[in-house]
């Protein structure tokens, strides 16, 4: 597993777990229904949102763990997109931390619209560009609020742009991630993690965070260990928060309307 891929089993991914655990705590008002998620990762989101579905499918270019006291939930694995769903099955559509590894991602938001019904409603989380300390080199691409809306505009007709911010102790972490990542890429003097191929870069990168994690933990492992979903908020997305949460409704008229 990369560190792509946050774990609860390993205790420097404390932070980042609670992060992206609390975009699913924030999606579950939305959900209801039929249910499609995409990318479902590891599974630790399908506990939290399907016991609000009357079917939960997910799909994954991975296996995902699925619960099987959850007798709602769908499993299938494929890369995606397009997505092997029928057209308007879904009431909601829930994807987080995806579309930036989405080499696609007009087709990606354009499926997301093709499977959800006539009102119904996308939710999906991705890093914000702007709280990012240096390239990641297994996203293709990262967006601002502006730019994210822009791609869902042109798809959804209703579309709120939020953000997860960090409270005190998360941010105190962050500030210590960020001294530690300024000290590595100071070494980078020829600017490389932005001029070679991103693939090439991913191995070496996901070894540094890796021992990025593991060094904040050793230097402060009650700061690692305590942070919780609590340490993290929804409001309006700014430069400020770490990652942008979008509230997508599909319209009733779609796809009759003029679409770019």
């Amino acid at each position: 597993m990369t560190a792509e891929r946050s774990s609860p089993q390993v205790a420097s991914d404390n932070p980042i777990f609670q992060r992206h655990l609390f975009a699913y705590q924030a999606a579950a008002p939305y959900v209801y229904g039929n249910v499609l998620e995409v990318g479902s990762g590891t599974g630790y989101g399908i506990r939290e949102l399907a016991p609000k579905a009357i079917i939960y499918s997910a799909i994954d270019k991975y296996e995902t763990p699925v619960y099987n006291d959850l007798k709602q939930v769908h499993f299938q694995l494929g890369h995606i997109p397009p997505f092997p769903y029928s057209s308007e099955q879904f009431d909601v559509v829930v994807s987080f931390q995806v579309i930036e590894h989405v080499e696609d991602d007009h087709l990606f938001v354009s499926e997301c619209a093709r499977v959800l019904k006539p009102g119904g409603t996308l939710i999906l989380s991705t890093p914000n560009i702007r709280m990012s300390l240096t390239r990641n080199p297994w996203h293709v691409r990262e967006y601002t609020a502006t730019e994210l809306t822009k791609l869902c505009t042109a798809f959804f007709d209703s579309v709120e742009m939020k953000g997860i911010f960090g409270k005190e102790a998360a941010m105190a972490y962050f500030e210590k991630n960020k001294a530690f990542v300024e000290k590595i890429t100071r070494l980078d003097v020829f600017n490389l993690q932005y001029r070679l191929p991103r693939r090439i870069l991913q191995i070496p990168y996901d070894v540094l965070n890796r021992l990025n994690r593991l060094a904040l933990r050793k230097s402060d492992v009650g700061l690692t260990h305590t942070i919780s979903t609590s340490d993290f908020e929804l409001d309006t997305a700014s430069d400020r928060c770490f990652d942008l949460f979008c509230i997508a409704q599909k319209s009733a008229g779609w796809p009759n309307l003029n679409r770019t």
